[in-house]
């Protein structure tokens, strides 16, 4: 018997290949491929205008524009933050040095629950670090006002939130500060790469140093910078890829509301459905598996999808705080975290994509639901 096609969970959006070689002969005309080039100015302008923010910064990968923005605000002690998310999300903290404080998340979203935030505040905390799980926007309003009562900072990472807006707004503009990630595996990818948003010239001024060494001009270093600059091939890509964006998320779009017809019949899983006012990008497809009521579990579904080659993703689990570095703070209890382990247990990311064919959807549907 002839072995079905894999469906990968992610495929990378990739610009036309004649396209990018016709940008990398004008990189290798030009002999300049790092170090702020043409094609790196010409993306930071370029996704500044598509995703309605002041201002871009271009990184190397989603991490560092994260560890950077700690050490720009400099935060120190304490960071609230979600157990539901990609390690990132904590790592970053723990390289600069600052203790994770994990609250709840909102199982209506994922994100992190800003009713649970003021009880986790302490005198050594400086920040909250939320999250837009999924792409979904978290509760900015709610979070600034309780970041501004206590005299916090907020750092976003919106590693899923490429291009997402509430009632025509980048969502990408809330806080002091925000990331993305453009990953192979995002709705928008550079290969690797990241970016980080913020609100003014002169804190971009101050961000492009710290990517740089701390550099400013040829001889005067300013701070202890690191280098995370993003190089020209990558540019390039992305300027191409940018093109393309829009109806990449739009196939992701139309997957999504295939998924969505079928399975708000089928008991015993649930997923999330679009919020009023959002302007989404389909990044994921996170369904939740009731066992009771759907005659199986959750780990169940996920291998009987290995087993006929279609990969979803158990996302997000474990917990960020069951891993082994952060098990052990006070915050990571389980008893404190009862909705991000129900989630986490209970999660298959399905496959949403853009090369999604129709028989690639209506098989994956066809699984769950026999």
């Amino acid at each position: 018997m002839k072995e079905e096609k894999l469906i990968t969970v992610t495929s990378p959006l990739l610009p036309d290949l004649d396209d990018f070689h016709e940008m990398l002969q004008q990189i290798w005309n030009s002999r300049w491929i790092t170090n702020n080039g043409s094609f790196h100015k010409q993306l930071e302008k370029e996704l500044a205008a598509y995703l309605k923010v002041p201002f871009v910064s271009l990184f190397t990968n989603g991490t560092l524009p994260l560890i950077t923005a700690l050490q720009a605000l400099h935060i120190t002690g304490e960071v609230i933050t979600t157990p539901y998310s990609f390690v990132a999300t904590t790592h970053a903290l723990w390289w600069n040095g600052i203790k994770p404080v994990f609250v709840d998340v909102d199982l209506s979203t994922g994100n992190i629950d800003p009713d649970k935030i003021e009880s986790a505040i302490t005198p050594r905390t400086t920040a909250i670090m939320p999250v837009h799980v999924y792409g979904k926007p978290c509760n900015t309003k709610r979070i600034k006002e309780i970041a501004d009562k206590y005299g916090l900072k907020v750092i976003y990472d919106a590693a899923h939130a490429f291009g997402v807006e509430v009632n025509g707004e980048s969502i990408l503009n809330a806080g002091d500060m925000s990331t993305l990630s453009f990953h192979a595996t995002k709705v928008y990818n550079t290969i690797e790469g990241g970016a980080m948003v913020m609100h003014d010239e002169e804190t971009k001024r101050r961000i492009d140093y710290l990517k740089n060494f701390g550099f400013n001009g040829e001889t005067e270093v300013i701070a202890p910078g690191i280098n995370s600059k993003m190089d020209e091939m990558r540019a390039a890509y992305g300027l191409l890829n940018l093109k393309q964006v829009d109806a990449a998320i739009e196939a992701r779009h139309q997957v999504a509301i295939r998924y969505r017809d079928v399975l708000r019949n089928v008991k015993g899983i649930s997923f999330f459905d679009d919020m009023p006012g959002v302007k989404h990008n389909y990044s994921y497809f996170p369904i939740f598996i009731d066992a009771e009521n759907y005659g199986m579990t959750r780990n169940e579904l996920y291998e009987k999808m290995r087993a006929s080659n279609i990969l979803g993703r158990r996302y997000f689990y474990p917990l960020i705080s069951e891993f082994s570095t952060y098990k052990g703070l006070e915050s990571s209890r389980k008893d404190n975290l009862p909705n991000a382990h129900k989630m986490a247990d209970s999660v298959i990311c399905l496959p949403m994509h853009h090369m999604l064919g129709e028989e690639d959807v209506e098989r994956i549907i066809k699984l769950i639901i026999n």
